[in-house]
């Protein structure tokens, strides 16, 4: 095992084979839990129950690096705390960080399969090589030809979990776009590709653990950005009241509308020219989606308009956007037995691990419209 300057540990490569980042998974070392236990919250749940803005299993994937947290949730985090949105953050370049230590709360205990790991990092590396060289191999289609959704799709590339931890679908989506009958066929396959070098040009983009650590430190900066952005940006102009005869002064905000027809049931971002009002709970960046399909059934017919707040994760038994492209995809939002959130369409009929999907690309639906 070797050590990457205090930074994680890793299992060094040879010619030809993967360099192992144990903590490739871990794009957002934080200080939640030490604040978290620090300002007397000794379990995440009791945390969870006054930040009802952050689901459960969000707030936990925040927790453990596992996802980067908005500014907006940091924000909510620190204010449950009762500190600096600022003080959530570390500074990874520190001399005294090491990513193994920081992780080891959050470790299960499992002894890790070396196997696995390699065959993980490797089947990432066949499948960003056989995306990469077809240029008529698109994520558009492999979703439509071969039934993997972006999100897995991104998950393979970038080895997140061992093969025997994907459903049966995901697998045979792989056996499909491998051109195999089956699992050992899929594990040949890819060491035959690995042998005659056609993978050698994208291993280090899934297990270095530089790059790992290149983007945490991206990640972290803009956070930081952002945040003083915040802190230093003047109070928001109030809306201008328009008067309405026969009623109260009020404020009106109007929001424009975009959307446009897309293939797969996807809806573009083109503006459509027209404005619809602003629900009092939505925020700065909320806007308008003409929803062109109903394909979350009659309920939210074709010619409906939703407004989309960027601003709001979805909640399980609401509506979410998420972008995918040029384009946004409506679905519904519930929560597995294991409390996940998933997102789910009737046309094209599909399901979307919403936890699992960045943030920057979800927007909550806050209202509709029916014209």
């Amino acid at each position: 095992m070797a050590s990457a300057n205090g930074k994680g540990k890793m299992r060094a490569g040879s010619a030809g084979e993967p360099m192992i980042d144990f903590y490739r998974a871990i794009v957002f070392p934080n200080r939640v839990r030490e604040q978290r236990q620090r300002h007397g919250f000794a379990k995440l749940l009791r945390l969870s129950a006054g930040i009802p803005e952050i689901p459960y299993i969000r707030l936990s994937k925040i927790e453990r690096g596992e996802v980067v947290a908005r500014p907006d949730e940091l924000r909510r985090i620190a204010a449950a705390l009762g500190i600096a949105p600022a003080d959530l953050l570390l500074d990874i370049d520190s001399p005294d960080f090491d990513i193994a230590a920081w992780a080891e709360p959050f470790s299960d205990g499992a002894q890790i399969d070396l196997k696995e790991e390699r065959f993980a990092v490797l089947l990432g590396a066949a499948l960003r090589a056989r995306r990469t060289l077809d240029p008529a191999l698109t994520i558009a289609m492999i979703e439509r030809d071969f039934g993997l959704p972006p999100v897995n799709l991104s998950r393979v590339e970038n080895a997140q979990k061992p093969f025997g931890r994907w459903n049966p679908a995901v697998q045979r989506a792989l056996f499909a776009l491998f051109g195999v009958a089956d699992e050992p066929g899929l594990r040949a396959e890819v060491e035959k590709r690995r042998a005659a070098g056609v993978l050698d040009a994208f291993l280090a983009t899934i297990a270095n653990p530089e790059t790992r650590i290149a983007r945490t430190r991206e990640r972290v900066a803009e956070l930081q950005a952002a945040l003083r952005e915040e802190a230093s940006a003047p109070a928001a102009p109030t809306a201008i009241p328009l008067p309405i005869p026969g009623a109260p002064m009020t404020a009106i905000r109007l929001l424009p509308i975009f959307g446009a027809p897309l293939p797969h049931g996807l809806i573009g971002h083109q503006p459509t020219g027209k404005t619809v009002e602003a629900p009092h709970i939505a925020g700065p960046n909320a806007f308008g989606l003409k929803v062109c399909r109903a394909t979350l059934g009659g309920g939210l017919p074709a010619q409906a308009t939703v407004v989309a707040d960027p601003d709001r994760l979805p909640v399980p038994g609401g509506l979410a956007a998420l972008r995918e492209g040029e384009g946004w995809r409506l679905l519904s939002v519930a929560s597995d037995r294991d409390g996940r959130m998933i997102g789910y369409s009737i046309n094209p009929d599909m399901e979307v691990a919403l936890d699992d999907c960045d943030p920057a690309h979800l927007a909550a639906i806050v209202s509709a419209v029916f014209l």
